[in-house]
């Protein structure tokens, strides 16, 4: 029988994000494996953890992209 726990928004301390944080930086799980352990019910409430909580650049998604202009199509007029 598997026993996931489903967890509500408030069911957070600051202390479990960190934990859940530090697994997933050290590789120990990715997000996705995190959320599905701790019964984080979000999709991306772990990765919005690792942007605020975390060590590495996460602002990017899990590939950083650098910033493109877009093109100017039409010129301003004078």
């Amino acid at each position: 029988m598997n026993a996931e726990v489903k967890r509500t928004q408030g069911d957070y301390s600051l202390a479990f994000k960190l934990a859940v944080v530090e697994q997933v930086e050290k590789g120990e799980l990715s997000y996705k494996q995190a959320q599905v352990r701790y019964g984080i019910q979000g999709r991306s409430t772990v990765l919005v953890w690792l942007r605020k909580h975390g060590r590495q650049d996460w602002q990017g998604g899990l590939t950083a992209r650098p910033y493109r202009m877009p093109a100017m199509l039409d010129p301003l007029p004078m």
